[in-house]
């Protein structure tokens, strides 16, 4: 059973949060606001934070200039995981991904079943790495991004979380680009 192990000290992370819309901007991204209060109140810092149409080049730019950057370590992005024609975030996602963190995927679609039962199909939440750096990919909905944070990411970006959890192997995220 998961756990938080007191006796470890808190790592905060910076995470990055991107916004994919053809609607919201800054006055109305109440799931961009959701994950930014959640993120800050259990202690990580806000590295950056945007907005972008659902224009898969765009999203990939904005995630490969994140992946570059040593100010950041994961980034969140929330909107387009749907079904639409407009719909391309798990893609640009999957563009720049080195490996895919399957069961995330997984999980999410598991907690979804218990709130939204077989609606739960219809997102295509996502987690990668690439560069050293996780990024996950959320519905665009403020309670699937309750959901995700609450019940995945809060335990996982926690390095006090037993048995495991993806802080203490950010150091060996790119080890293979050290490798000679």
């Amino acid at each position: 059973m998961s756990q938080i192990d007191e006796t470890r000290d808190f790592i905060a992370v910076r995470i990055a949060v991107l916004t994919v819309s053809d609607s919201r901007d800054a006055s109305d991204d109440r799931s961009g606001n959701i994950l930014v209060d959640r993120l800050e109140a259990a202690g990580h810092t806000l590295a950056d934070r945007m907005i972008v149409r659902d224009e898969r080049d765009q999203i990939t730019e904005h995630l490969r200039e994140w992946i570059a950057s040593d100010e950041v370590d994961v980034v969140i992005s929330t909107g387009g995981t749907g079904l639409t024609g407009r719909d391309v975030t798990v893609e640009a996602h999957r563009d720049v991904y080195e490996k895919e963190i399957d069961a995330f995927g997984t999980v999410f679609t598991h907690i979804s079943m218990q709130k939204i039962g077989t609606s739960a199909v219809q997102s295509r939440a996502t987690g990668g790495v690439a560069g050293g750096t996780y990024l996950f990919a959320l519905p665009g909905s403020p309670g699937a991004c309750k959901d995700a944070w609450d019940e995945i990411l809060s335990y996982q970006l926690d390095y006090r979380h037993k048995p495991c959890n993806f802080v203490e192997i950010m150091p060996r995220l790119d080890e293979h680009l050290r490798r000679k």
